[in-house]
């Protein structure tokens, strides 16, 4: 217990903390009718998402990697995708069943993590599920937005929102993809445990 409350205080940890501590005022923001509270929403976002890339950072090198951080990271990462989507779906942004396979992935896949470490099996993350956070960090972003903005110089808008939703479509399929590989990552190691070939 006294490591754990000293490593509440390495800054990786607070700017974890920080990044939920956010999720409360990005959802406030947001505003089907208001384009300028959702820029400020936006902003929030996008100073929670970086957050994420600056925690990793520093951890890594100012050596304060942490079981604590290990368990905030991803579980702040979560909290603030899943709080987004799930608040936009009442306000018509996104469609509830593409929220709904998105979140069942996720818990899916915590599932086997979970039933992985217990049976003391590693397995890293690949590519497909870093391109699927990166994309659905983008389309949430847009989904923010959702305003149509006119591109400068020119006579031409860019419907934010329908980028949202193209690009939440394709970290949908990704998701699937991942999930698939990470099931079949899991069985592949679950028998050279066992001592017997993958296939």
């Amino acid at each position: 217990m006294a490591d754990l409350r000293r490593e509440l205080f390495f800054l990786p940890n607070i700017l974890t903390m920080l990044r939920v501590a956010l999720i409360p005022a990005v959802l406030v923001f947001i505003d089907n009718e208001s384009a300028l509270r959702c820029f400020i929403a936006c902003l929030l976002y996008g100073v929670s998402a970086f957050t994420d890339f600056l925690d990793g950072y520093l951890a890594r090198r100012s050596q304060q990697v942490t079981l604590l951080g290990k368990f905030l990271d991803p579980l702040a990462d979560k909290i603030l995708v899943m709080a987004t989507l799930v608040w936009m779906v009442p306000m018509g942004r996104i469609d509830a069943w593409v929220v709904v396979l998105l979140l069942a992935r996720e818990f899916a896949v915590t599932g086997l993590r979970s039933i992985a470490s217990s049976q003391g099996l590693v397995i890293s993350a690949r590519q497909w599920g870093k391109d699927k956070t990166a994309l659905q960090m983008v389309g949430i972003l847009c989904l923010i937005v959702h305003f149509r903005y006119p591109v400068f110089g020119t006579d031409y808008y860019a419907d934010f929102h329908q980028v949202g939703i193209y690009t939440i479509y394709i970290s949908l399929v990704l998701s699937v993809f991942s999930a698939v590989e990470y099931l079949q990552l899991f069985a592949n190691a679950l028998r050279e445990q066992d001592g017997q070939p993958s296939p």
